[in-house]
């Protein structure tokens, strides 16, 4: 049966139902994100061979005080899909900014984590919008009395194929206006086994995390999908270089979701996730395709992460 009206978020029943009927199948990575969901995830970034996280982490606490000379006290910061509070503390201590705004689409998670930060800076103002970041919303009045800065940490634009990642940082640019700087992580081409190992851990947490979703859908939009009759699978693409995960069937299975039937063979798969690996120029194309003026660009020793931070310069004619 399908859940209430009252709960059924129509977006998400939409995004789900035109997935599955994709040839393959595909549901856009933003939906992993109950609460359950983002504590899974913050799990993850804890793993072992999970190194995005704690390697920039690592080079925001070196690089912070470059960060800050370059950024300047009293910004509004934004802070797009927000809700860890691992790395965003590093941040505020170093920059010194006037207003705190975290968006995120885990609204129980994003108010939790703003509760737990306020205590940490009591005199910051933190106003946090439960909002999906890749498709509009308004920004309170208030980020508009300071210059802003746009935080984007994580490699969550990686999760976006190139057309739909420049569209994203044209909305940010567009969201927080001429003059504003944007910080933003980049994960970097590596080892594949490297790689693979940091989306498919011994522990099995993000194959937790990636099956989440199926108990989700089946919680919040009346499926009855047979979550045990799948399994989680990390792949490499060469091509297009990311690394995609999958929710691969076991064996033939046929389930209804919001009332609509949908049937898989044994060893079809949902696409989940994309996470693109970029070099430093493919990183720097991408931020000028978007509409941001790269400024600077620091790494971890091994090259294994990077950190940009870009401006929104006015508009010009060529040259």
């Amino acid at each position: 049966m399908l859940a209430t009206s009252e709960r059924v978020d129509p977006a998400f029943l939409h995004d789900v139902l035109s997935g599955l009927k994709q040839d393959p199948p595909a549901i856009p990575a933003r939906w992993f994100y109950d609460h359950k969901g983002s504590a899974l995830f913050d799990d993850i970034t804890r793993l072992p061979e999970y190194y995005p996280s704690r390697t920039e982490t690592a080079i925001l606490g070196r690089v912070m005080p470059e960060i800050a000379r370059r950024v300047g006290p009293g910004r509004s910061v934004v802070d797009y899909g927000a809700g860890s509070l691992t790395k965003t503390p590093v941040l505020l201590e170093g920059i010194d900014p006037a207003l705190y705004v975290p968006v995120d689409i885990s609204g129980e998670y994003l108010r939790g984590s703003a509760e737990r930060l306020q205590e940490r800076f009591p005199s910051l103002g933190i106003e946090p919008i439960e909002a999906d970041f890749t498709r509009p919303f308004p920004l309170p009045h208030a980020v508009r009395r300071h210059p802003r800065l746009g935080f984007f940490p994580g490699s969550t634009v990686g999760n976006f194929v190139p057309a739909s990642a420049v569209d994203l940082l044209r909305s940010f640019r567009e969201t927080l206006g001429t003059g504003a700087m944007l910080l933003i992580g980049m994960d970097q081409v590596k080892d594949v086994a490297r790689l693979v190992a940091a989306y498919d851990d011994a522990q099995g947490v993000t194959a937790a995390f990636n099956l989440n979703l199926l108990d989700r859908i089946n919680r919040e939009l009346g499926g009855d999908i047979p979550v045990a009759a799948f399994r989680h699978e990390a792949r490499w693409n060469p091509m297009l270089s990311r690394i995609e995960m999958h929710l691969v069937a076991n064996e033939d299975v046929a389930f209804t979701v919001g009332g609509e039937s949908f049937a898989l063979a044994a060893g079809a798969s949902i696409h989940t996730e994309n996470s693109h690996k970029y070099t430093s120029e493919s990183g720097r194309l991408l931020l000028a395709a978007g509409g941001w003026t790269p400024l600077e660009e620091w790494k971890d020793e091994a090259g294994d992460f990077a950190l940009h931070l870009a401006v929104a310069e006015a508009d010009r004619s060529a040259p």
